[in-house]
């Protein structure tokens, strides 16, 4: 999709399906095509097709096949948050906010990858932001110290996030082959050169599950911590 400016003027025509074409509609088809085919779905001849319009219609409503993945990443946010209303326990409130965005992601694995690492700069991910932001002040940090540590908090759910994702979005014969490498291939490893591997073999089972609840935790558990230090200040 070459770059171009949305048009002032976007009439809502039926397509050949009879839908109102709209920005909401591309980005809806555009997320299930992904899902369906992955990322090489995202462009306008697929969309197109999927959509019963002229591939040129959607020019009137994303500039480009990038500004249409930051719809989609942020349609996932929203999707994600909605409904959520902070409580009084900020660290309870992180902990559901993050669990909300690592369930976003597997619920749309293959867009997950494309999503996590981009800044959407729409109203979604504002509220989200401002919600994060806004609990960490509420424990007590300054202005400074909430952004660097909200940065650390959704930088860590969001790479978790995008990892179990990936895991989900792989084919299931690849997936089950790298699950059971934990309780087959390391299992026959020699002790003597994988002593440590060795020791903790009956454990190792658990190395084929996701981190991302206990990851979330310490860094929660981290975080109280500091703000108890910083309420004690003197």
């Amino acid at each position: 999709m070459s770059t171009r400016a949305p048009q002032q003027s976007r009439r809502r025509r039926p397509t050949a399906t009879g839908a109102l074409l709209s920005r909401e509609l591309i980005t809806a088809t555009a997320l299930r095509l992904i899902g369906e085919h992955g990322p090489e779905a995202l462009s306008v001849r697929r969309l197109g097709a999927a959509l019963g319009c002229d591939p040129s219609a959607l020019y009137r409503y994303f500039r480009n096949t990038d500004d249409l993945l930051l719809a989609v990443s942020d349609r996932i946010i929203g999707d994600a948050m909605a409904g959520f209303a902070p409580g009084p326990d900020w660290v309870a409130s992180l902990r559901e906010m993050a669990m909300r965005v690592r369930a976003g992601y597997l619920t749309h694995p293959r867009a997950a990858a494309m999503a996590s690492y981009r800044v959407t700069r729409a109203d979604n991910e504002f509220r989200a932001v401002e919600t994060g932001v806004g609990l960490l002040l509420t424990a007590g940090f300054p202005p400074a110290q909430a952004v660097r540590l909200y940065l650390a908090f959704i930088d860590t759910v969001l790479g978790h996030a995008a990892l179990d994702a990936a895991c989900l979005a792989l084919p299931r014969q690849q997936r089950e082959a790298d699950e059971q490498a934990w309780t087959q291939a390391y299992q026959a490893v020699d002790p003597e050169i994988y002593p440590a591997l060795a020791e903790v073999r009956h454990e190792l089972h658990a190395m084929a599950g996701s981190s991302f609840e206990h990851a979330v935790d310490l860094l929660l558990d981290a975080l109280a911590a500091r703000a108890r230090a910083q309420r004690a200040q003197p």
